[in-house]
């Protein structure tokens, strides 16, 4: 599976002018992160414990 193909979501944490956006996607293998206005540059990969860390850590901020 490319990262073209996959689902694509805006993080509810990103600002509401859709200047500072951050996607998510989920695939079997990691959770990936890109910023919204590089569809095609760099992305950020996490296992699912890696991920479900973060997302505990800043829920808790």
């Amino acid at each position: 599976m490319s990262t073209e193909e996959l689902a694509w979501f805006k993080s509810s944490y990103s600002s509401g002018s859709g200047d500072d956006c951050v996607e998510v996607a989920a695939c079997p293998d990691a959770v990936r992160i890109r910023d919204s206005k590089y569809k095609r540059g760099p992305q950020l990969a996490f296992t699912s414990t890696e991920w479900a860390r973060f997302v505990a850590y800043a829920t808790k901020r």
